[in-house]
């Protein structure tokens, strides 16, 4: 997974920040062998008694399917927003009050938009057990000071 996207270079983080070193998650994201064995990883940091996966909208969302095919657990969908149409939704996806909940995210640097999601899910009446994280570059710090049990398949924090 590491090797596979490892990219140096000149890079703008989602958080604004410059990076010499970028890990590009579609390169494991899309490759069926890579994805399968980081799920299998995932599958094996899930808080005990998980009931439900959640993954914030985006990319993570690739990943959180392959993890529900690997456990056979069902998914709920967080969106940035709430839709404008239909159900009007932000979170997608049945969550039953008090659910057991392991929130999957790719690659995250600063955790602010997977601690969203993880807010958004516990107002859904989620009980946000976990937070799994395939590459940590720094945004574990910032969630296990909000609180949250995290665990990681990679931790990497290169020096800039």
């Amino acid at each position: 997974m590491v090797d596979a996207s490892e990219l140096h270079g000149s890079f703008v983080l989602s958080s604004g920040a410059t990076s010499s070193v970028y890990f590009d998650k579609f390169r494991f994201l899309t490759r069926p062998e890579l994805l399968r064995d980081v799920a299998h990883a995932v599958a094996g940091l899930l808080a005990p008694g998980t009931a439900l996966l959640g993954a914030p909208e985006g990319a993570a969302m690739l990943l959180v399917a392959a993890v529900s095919l690997e456990t056979g657990l069902p998914v709920t969908v967080v969106r940035k927003e709430p839709k404008e149409y239909g159900t009007r939704a932000q979170v997608e996806g049945e969550v039953l009050p008090g659910s057991i909940t392991t929130l999957v995210e790719d690659v995250s640097t600063t955790g602010h938009q997977v601690r969203r999601a993880a807010e958004v899910l516990a107002g859904a009446g989620a009980d946000v057990q976990r937070i799994v994280l395939a590459i940590d570059r720094g945004g574990a710090d910032h969630l296990r000071e909000a609180g949250y049990d995290v665990g990681a398949i990679a931790v990497l924090r290169p020096t800039e």
